[in-house]
């Protein structure tokens, strides 16, 4: 079963997350499959752009609980999408949770409509957002990122702009897209891939630092007594054991 879709336009390769069974949660076939595409398009020189969607009411959800992929394999994902010598946009109508907030920050560019919500639903669940902090922590306001790592609190598309989590927000999200697509297509496409090295350069640092060390970290939680609690209490629609 295909999980992610593929159109072109303009130059512009739209690869929509397709997977509405889990929510399009971060599955290790989806995972492998999302790889598979970027790496495609990173050879086709007709596509100046890649715009990353989704169907349903949600973006990702997150890690697939039930096929959660390696954590190494959703770093290199996330490294690929910062690396990609092509700039990369989501576009986001809808709920991004725990790991599908971290394959947001990944992206150089983020719209989000004003219906969409985030939250790092992690710690409810006896994890930490580990793995996506690579591109999370270089990115987003930390004051702000404080608060929604340590209480899994929803919060708005307003929010998420205001913390540098999407690049801007509005009620019609293809509106907010328009001027920026157009901008990528009359960019000449070496420009693109030297001025997205420069940004990404921070970025990156963080992966080459950090990635070893937070890659066991998520594997040490993910076998965890609290975890597997955590998990276990979520899939049967019940309040874990820790609740006060």
């Amino acid at each position: 079963m295909t999980l992610i879709a593929r159109t072109r336009a303009r130059g512009i390769e739209t690869l929509t997350l397709d997977s509405p069974h889990n929510r399009n949660a971060l599955s290790a076939a989806l995972v492998g499959e999302l790889a598979s595409c970027l790496a495609d398009c990173a050879k086709e020189d007709a596509v100046r752009a890649i715009v990353l969607t989704h169907t349903g009411n949600t973006f990702s959800a997150g890690a697939d609980l039930k096929d959660p992929p390696d954590p190494a394999a959703l770093v290199g994902l996330l490294r690929q999408i910062v690396e990609l010598a092509k700039p990369v946009v989501a576009r986001v109508t809808g709920h991004v949770r725990a790991g599908g907030l971290g394959l947001l920050a990944a992206c150089d560019i983020a719209a989000a409509s004003t219906e969409s919500t985030f939250a790092f639903t992690e710690v409810r669940i006896g994890l930490a957002p580990a793995v996506i902090s690579l591109t999370l922590l270089p990115r987003t306001d930390p004051r702000a990122l404080a608060r929604h790592y340590l209480t899994g609190e929803r919060f708005d598309a307003a929010e998420a702009a205001r913390i540098g989590l999407v690049t801007a927000a509005g009620d019609d999200v293809d509106a907010v897209l328009e001027p920026i697509l157009d901008g990528l297509r009359r960019a000449a496409p070496e420009a693109l891939a030297e001025t997205k090295r420069l940004l990404t350069a921070k970025v990156l640092e963080t992966f080459d630092r950090d990635a070893a060390d937070l890659t066991a970290l998520s594997a040490r939680l993910f076998a965890s007594p609290h975890a597997r609690e955590g998990m276990t209490a979520f899939l049967e629609r019940r309040d874990p054991s820790w609740l006060l």
